[in-house]
């Protein structure tokens, strides 16, 4: 879904995929000076992770987190986001359709920037 749409965009993505803290915060870290931006589905760690907060913090790449369901219609703690205050949007409760979502948000905020 992801590399059609980049297609239809005509950009480039790549992935990476972690249940471990360390290696999504080594990740963001790595896209500094690769990527022009992250789309961040941080799972669970978007409510527990200063780890992930200060390595996006870091590398001052625009990331735009997303969620597959509405965390926000979801228990209280879930609610709380510690990605939310260091990324240029948030993209929750539409699905897989999300990631097309962020990537043309995130697309657009690039064009704007240039």
């Amino acid at each position: 879904l992801c590399r059609a749409h980049a297609d239809t965009l005509g950009v480039s993505v790549s992935f990476a995929q972690s249940n471990h803290e360390g290696a999504l915060v080594e990740a963001i870290h790595a896209a500094r000076g690769v990527h022009a931006g992250v789309i961040l589905n941080a799972g669970a760690y978007t409510h527990t992770s200063i780890a992930l907060h200060d390595a996006i913090a870091g590398t001052e790449m625009p990331v735009v987190e997303l969620h597959l369901s509405n965390i926000h219609a979801r228990e209280p703690f879930r609610h709380k986001s510690f990605i939310a205050p260091v990324a240029i949007g948030m993209i929750c409760g539409f699905g897989v359709r999300g990631y097309t979502l962020a990537m043309d948000a995130l697309l657009s905020h690039l064009e704007e920037r240039t």
